[in-house]
């Protein structure tokens, strides 16, 4: 049995569909590697909503898929650039999130961070607009009991003069923070409102006054979590970093080789590609916690392939292909998204993420997967 799958030429081929899935376990925490998953949330198809309505979210699947993913031992790195943030799911509707989840990992004894911005300011901010911005969400998430990461500020970036505005906001937040965050440099291939972020668009002199920041409060700063794109930066700032304070990549190319690491080190994970890879990714890290790196980079340098197809360019698209692999894989019912960004990426596309998924096992049911695969083409006018 095979199904007909569209091209980016117009043509079509025949795809034989998997018929058993990857063999996963839930599983316990991990020893070597502390890894988040950045988790999409999961729309209401039946709300009466535009996309610049606040966003209607379907709670009680979104817990569900984040229940899924601490059974596996992952953490989930929650109300992030998967979830939309920015893109569909406002400061109210992550409010609620961060909330929800925060209690709901408290009741199974899940790892969560939760991500802290400034995206209630809607317009033109000041320099102590964007402060107060951050502290309220930074309150927020340490009264929810998780961990905080301090996220790239449209504002601040909109605000900010020079790398001195960067130093003196940063150091104030951390400052007053009770518990060490993660601090997250996402890149303008993932928000291009970022451009210059930490005061320039020279990536060398950007990294400087990144650096900064963290040697000046070493004791506040858990960890990195930096989106980039490029392994050689991200191991060039990891050896640059005071000891004590963790890498996470949030690298979505080259994941495998730098959670694998070198002999001068390694990173963790907090990687929105961990969503729909999460089950395959918790077994390789299980895998790499014995010491087995050569079993690690087998089960898990395959997936890069889905990776880099999710995340290309536009790369801020990405969760849609995410959202996609999560309906047919069965965590929800349906292939609708906040913002209706369900519309952000063709049909050729969701064609290849399929077949790549497929490939790889990451559906617990491939009939089910198939016959979603094969509606979804049939709306669009293909016949099987």
């Amino acid at each position: 049995m095979t199904i007909r799958l569209p091209d980016v030429q117009g043509g079509f081929r025949a795809y034989e569909p998997r018929k058993e899935p990857f063999a996963a376990t839930p599983g316990t925490p991990f020893t070597s590697r502390t890894v988040f998953s950045a988790a999409h949330v999961v729309a209401d198809p039946f709300a009466d909503s535009t996309p610049d309505s606040p966003a209607a979210v379907d709670w009680d699947a979104t817990l569900a898929f984040r229940r899924h993913l601490w059974s596996h031992g992952l953490g989930v790195a929650e109300a992030m650039d998967t979830a939309q943030r920015g893109m569909g799911l406002d400061w109210a509707g992550a409010a609620e999130l961060i909330r929800r989840s925060a209690a709901e990992a408290t009741s199974v004894g899940g790892l969560i961070a939760c991500g802290v911005g400034t995206d209630q300011l809607t317009g033109p901010a000041t320099l102590d607009e964007v402060r107060a911005a951050y502290e309220e969400q930074l309150a927020l998430v340490e009264e929810s009991g998780a961990q905080a990461i301090l996220m790239a500020s449209r504002a601040l970036a909109a605000a900010a003069k020079g790398p001195e505005d960067y130093l003196e906001v940063y150091g104030h937040l951390l400052r007053q923070s009770a518990e060490p965050v993660i601090l997250h440099w996402l890149g303008p291939m993932f928000d291009p409102a970022l451009e210059g972020y930490w005061g320039s668009s020279d990536l060398d002199a950007a990294t400087d006054v990144f650096l900064q920041v963290i040697a000046a409060h070493p004791d506040k700063v858990d960890g990195i979590k930096v989106s980039l794109l490029e392994a050689r930066r991200e191991i060039d700032i990891r050896r640059r970093l005071p000891q004590g304070v963790r890498c996470y990549t949030g690298d979505d190319f080259n994941y495998p080789e730098l959670i694998a690491g070198d002999d001068q080190g390694f990173s963790h994970a907090l990687l929105g590609i961990f969503d729909p890879l999460g089950p395959l990714a918790a077994e390789a890290v299980r895998v790499l916690d014995t010491g087995d790196a050569k079993g690690f980079r087998e089960l898990l340098d395959p997936t890069v392939e889905l990776s880099r197809h999710l995340f290309q360019a536009p790369t801020r698209f990405y969760k849609t292909g995410v959202v996609f692999l999560a309906w047919l894989a069965g965590h929800q019912s349906h292939f609708t998204m906040v913002g209706g960004l369900q519309s952000a990426r063709s049909l050729p596309h969701f064609a290849r993420a399929y077949e790549l998924a497929d490939g790889l096992g990451l559906f617990p049911d491939p009939k089910l997967a198939e016959e979603r695969m094969k509606n979804l083409l049939s709306l669009y006018g293909v016949n099987q």
